[in-house]
């Protein structure tokens, strides 16, 4: 049984592989990789790379030739259509015969165009509706807003301006560590029972930003205070501290979604596929806080 993950070289991609190559799965892992030196990681740990690319439709079709179950990880590349890229990566599966495909979408409330994320959203939709109507058996990683992200927000000067600056009004998140993605996707790799089915992907204990400064100045010692401002100001001030004007804009629309609620979905699928309860905000924090 033979496992391609595409996505191979980027963060959750390489952990997944590690998680997988501690269940003594090296010989059934087959890692797709656009770039070859960065894929000589993967090769160094005896794991079988092929090159292709989500824009090459022949490269795609090379690369899933005799594989049973393929992780498709979302692309990272926001200014192309992702959607596009990702039905690419199916029907090449689909050709070669594949049986099963799981893939990484993100967690939300809602598939509405008014969603602040929309301009995300409708490339994993798209996708989403696709593999369903393909035939193929699927199961969808609704993940949940990174914890390792989170510092973007909280910035790292924040124990010197002592405020957490974030437009996110009262909204709370489903935080979750990219590390217990990556060990729950091996888990149902390497597992039955997944087919068909849609997996929220988030922390037990959603939490807010005011919370955030809560956790931060009692694991500091230091008194920080919660400043939820107008998005415009958010993104502008962003942009003065030398942020380029997409990525400003980009985090003010999570920002934004915070706000909204829109990435606040009770769930416990990760504590199920972990066996365990994910790691908590608080605890993440305390790593980089306590004193």
């Amino acid at each position: 049984m033979k496992t391609l993950i595409a996505g191979s070289t980027g963060n959750l991609g390489s952990a997944t592989i590690d998680f997988l190559i501690k269940k003594n799965q090296i010989n059934n892992i087959v890692a797709l990789a656009r770039n070859e030196e960065k894929a000589q990681v993967l090769k160094a740990k005896g794991v079988e790379v092929r090159l292709g690319d989500y824009d090459d439709y022949a490269s795609l079709l090379n690369a899933t030739k005799g594989i049973d179950t393929m992780l498709l990880i979302s692309s990272s590349e926001v200014a192309k259509s992702r959607a596009e890229q990702h039905i690419n990566a199916i029907k090449a599966a689909k050709e070669n015969g594949v049986k099963h495909i799981i893939y990484t979408g993100f967690l939300r409330t809602h598939d509405d165009p008014s969603s602040p994320l929309w301009f995300i959203a409708k490339d994993h939709v798209e996708t989403e509706n696709y593999l369903k109507e393909s035939g193929i058996s699927y199961t969808l990683f609704e993940n949940g807003y990174y914890m390792d992200m989170l510092m973007g927000f909280v910035g790292e000067k924040i124990l010197e301006t002592k405020t957490l600056f974030v437009p996110a009004g009262n909204g709370k998140v489903n935080f979750v560590l990219r590390n217990e993605i990556a060990e729950a996707l091996a888990n149902v790799l390497t597992t039955r029972g997944h087919e068909n089915k849609v997996y929220n992907i988030g922390n037990e204990q959603p939490v807010s930003f005011a919370e955030i400064a809560e956790i931060i100045s009692t694991q500091s010692g230091e008194s920080i205070q919660y400043v939820s401002p107008e998005p415009e100001t958010y993104t502008k001030t962003l942009i003065s501290y030398g942020v380029p004007e997409m990525w400003a804009k980009m985090s003010t629309a999570f920002a934004v979604a915070f706000a909204a609620n829109t990435m606040n979905v009770p769930t416990t699928d990760l504590t199920k596929l972990l066996g365990r309860k994910p790691t908590e905000v608080k605890t993440y924090l305390s790593t980089l806080f306590s004193k």
